[in-house]
């Protein structure tokens, strides 16, 4: 803070200047006081010195309080200067007034020497001295004047009488001038210290009031007495009370139920959150609340033990985290052309359905395809396709119930479980009602199509049931109504397990390829969109069975994960990929898909870490790309090992986003730094302006965290353009870009840019444009 001449802040001056035009009244009582001695004092003695200096007094009084009102009645000064000058007139009176004084005290001692006017001297003079420091702490010159103006009389007179007793009397002055002006530094020094610490703390005060008032939470601060002791403007504004004050001496009951009492929150719901925050205060742990009101806004109340007996509540509006974590959550859960339920959240539901209740029941699944589908999109484009297939969802949708659950299992396929089955005539009848139900034409963008579908189902116990094992007899069910002729369905049967003896083979022959090496892996090109050139490739794994030929592994991962062997081909993968990936030029990176299985022990660990040193690759290159579903089996667990790779250095995506469980928690939680979008997101944008808005919906959002976005399944070069112009993924993979690729093949690639790169370059610089 500024200072002047060495002395005390200007702030702090400013106010100690202002202390002395205070209580003028005062200060004219006593000077009419001393006046009316002196005209006393003439009075008695009709000696006229005394009557020149009651005259003094007089006009030096009407001067002092012409003086006083002057800087009354002006605003209080703001600078040095106009302290110091106020400070200069006051001094200059204040001398003037204690020459006086000291005149009647050297006239009644020694000039005009009488006894009573010796006492009245020496009695108005002590008098005075003793308001010196009170009056005149603001201002030490004052202080030094008066004290001199008002003791040197006194000391010069007994020195002038001239004997003994007199003159010791005159020196006694000096540590009676000492001791006031001690006095008067020791109130100063008192008043500085309690003045700048008022001002400290007000300082504190407006700093702790402006960072209290300008967060985004709502905040109260509880008593020991559980009252609002301290509340901010947003709390205020989130209670609907006019200021944080009207929030003072409120209980958190009485705060809960004026949401009560405005038709806000339900009373059950206020004892809950009453006890959970109550709760937490007492326990000293945070806990959160999540509150619904009817007005559909979401509050969120987070409560903790402070400091000095005082608890501290927050409160957010999260309606806006609440929506965005239910729209991707649905975006996950269900299919966005027909809304039905997805593959992953049907086997869900479907999983729980069949562990709980009796387990005697009887319980169905049903697999439902469209009969030569192919051909309507081949001929008739993509969106009648989707047409079509919205068409028949329609229809199917009417048939859901508790107890019976509809799903789009992908493409053409849907699936439909049945729950508490009474026997096999009651399937067929509900089986055929939704058959007739399908019958019929539909026009779809003035195409006139006859829906027609093949289906297959199978009836089990639900204690004997497996809902993987079920979908594999419905798909044997529904490949054998195909053979008869399609447009029918028709029901498993003993006969089939065929099929399941011709599945044991593969799962042998599959156990011996991977024991032996026999599989190979290969490279599916990873795009920049900006370049067109390779910037990473997934790796990939192959069989090749030596009768059947290439199998898909769509086929064989999941008979190796029912087998669970699947960390084994992970490891098989994962050394081969980094060992060919070294070879590669440097920015090249190489990106594994690992299993929930591998996510369940520390081996992972060290699985990746061996790969890493065999290879001597560089970990940055190195992407693990984690599935929804080893996120699902142990949260904390799985974060654990994949920070752990991430402290390695190798780089964390989250696979076929979008197919499964889904959630906000996963991008903010875990230390990505990729969300790969599943190709389902991207299957219909051409066609669907829905489909293109959530898709850049998704991948806006994964921006907004850090996140770097490849979107899976580009085919074609519309696709692409549209992502190029209106998406803009950091990264794009896809057939467009080829099949899969040897290592070679990729190093090969690794400098070349595709054809279309200049077409899609132009096509984004218009748009800039």
């Amino acid at each position: 803070m500024r200072r002047r001449n060495n002395e005390i802040p200007v702030d702090v001056y400013i106010p100690f200047v202002e202390t002395l035009f205070r209580d003028g009244s005062t200060l004219a009582v006593g000077m009419v006081a001393q006046t009316l001695l002196m005209v006393v004092v003439w009075w008695k003695t009709e000696h006229p010195l005394y009557l020149v200096v009651a005259l003094l007094m007089v006009l030096v009084c009407t001067l002092r309080q012409r003086n006083f009102r002057k800087y009354n009645s002006l605003p209080s000064p703001t600078t040095w200067e106009e302290a110091h000058k106020r400070e200069n007139d006051y001094i200059l009176y204040g001398t003037l007034h204690g020459l006086v004084l000291g005149a009647f005290c050297l006239a009644g001692i020694y000039f005009a020497h009488d006894s009573f006017a010796e006492i009245a001297a020496v009695c108005v003079t002590l008098a005075s001295a003793t308001s010196i420091a009170g009056r005149n702490y603001g201002s030490p010159r004052m202080v030094m004047i008066f004290t001199v103006t008002m003791t040197w009389a006194i000391s010069l007179g007994f020195l002038l009488r001239g004997d003994f007793y007199h003159v010791f009397l005159g020196l006694l002055s000096a540590p009676f001038l000492y001791a006031i002006r001690k006095f008067a530094d020791t109130v100063r020094d008192v008043l500085f210290t309690a003045i700048s610490e008022e001002k400290k703390a007000n300082r504190l005060a407006q700093r702790f009031n402006r960072a209290l008032n300008t967060m985004s939470h709502g905040l109260v601060m509880l008593g020991p007495d559980g009252r609002i002791a301290v509340a901010n403007a947003e709390a205020a504004q989130l209670m609907s009370v006019k200021s944080p004050d009207a929030l003072l001496g409120r209980s958190i009951h009485g705060l809960l139920m004026r949401g009560v009492a405005g038709g806000m929150l339900a009373l059950k719901d206020c004892r809950y959150i009453e006890a959970q925050l109550t709760r937490a205060l007492r326990e000293g742990r945070d806990r959160k609340v999540l509150v619904s009101l009817s007005n559909g806004q979401y509050l969120e109340f987070s409560a903790r033990e402070g400091s000095q007996e005082l608890g501290v509540i927050t409160f957010e509006d999260v309606t806006a985290r609440v929506a965005a974590e239910e729209k991707i959550r649905f975006m996950a859960r269900y299919d966005n052309l027909t809304g039905l339920p997805n593959r992953a959240y049907f086997h869900e539901v479907v999983a729980e359905c069949v562990d709980g209740g009796d387990r005697e029941r009887l319980c169905a699944l049903a697999v439902l395809d469209l009969d030569d589908f192919k051909s309507v999109n081949d001929t008739l484009g993509h969106p009648v396709g989707d047409g079509l297939i919205y068409a028949v969802a329609e229809r199917l949708a009417t048939f859901a119930t508790d107890t019976i659950k509809v799903s789009r299992f992908g493409g053409d396929e849907f699936m439909i479980y049945f729950d508490g089955v009474d026997d096999e005539a009651h399937l067929t009848a509900m089986l055929d009602r939704i058959f007739a139900c399908l019958q019929g034409d539909v026009d779809v963008a003035g195409h006139v199509l006859r829906i027609q579908a093949s289906g297959g189902a199978v009836l089990a116990q639900a204690g004997d049931s497996d809902v993987d094992a079920m979908i594999v007899k419905a798909d044997l069910a529904l490949y054998k109504a195909k053979e008869l002729g399609k447009n029918n369905w028709h029901l498993f049967e003993s006969v089939m397990d065929a099929a399941f003896r011709s599945r044991q083979l593969m799962k042998a022959d599959l156990r011996a390829a991977v024991e032996a090496g026999a599989l190979r892996v290969v490279y599916q090109p990873i795009v920049s969109m900006n370049t067109m050139r390779i910037a990473s490739c997934e790796a990939l794994c192959r069989w090749d069975h030596p009768e059947l030929g290439p199998v898909s592994p769509a086929t064989f991962i999941p008979l190796a994960e029912e087998m669970g062997i699947i960390s084994e081909i992970s490891t098989f993968v994962l050394q081969a990929a980094c060992a060919e990936c070294a070879k590669w030029p440097a920015p090249i990176c190489v990106s594994v898909n690992l299993s929930a299985k591998d996510f369940r022990n520390r081996d992972v660990i060290a699985k990746v870490r061996d790969a890493l040193t065999a290879s001597g690759l560089a970990p940055q290159r190195l992407e693990v790309e984690v599935t929804e579903t080893a996120l699902l089996d142990d949260k904390s667990q799985t974060r654990a090992y994949v920070e752990e790779l991430k402290s390695m250095g190798v780089r964390i995506a989250l696979d076929d986003f979008g197919t499964g469980y889904s959630s906000l928690s996963y991008l903010h939680k875990l230390p990505l730094d990729k969300v790969k979008i599943d190709r389902s997101f991207l299957a219909d944008v051409a066609q669907n302006p829905r489909s293109l808005q959530l898709l850049k919906g998704v991948v806006d959002l994964s921006r907004t965290l850090g996140l770097r976005v490849t979107i899976e399944g580009v085919e074609t070069f519309e696709q692409l353009k549209i992502l190029a112009v209106t998406v803009q993924p950091d990264l794009v993979q896809g057939f467009l870009f080829g099949s899969a690729l040897s290592s070679s093949g990729i190093e090969t690639m690794s400098n070349t840019s595709w054809p279309f790169a200049q077409e899609i370059s132009r096509a984004r610089k218009s748009v800039r444009g």
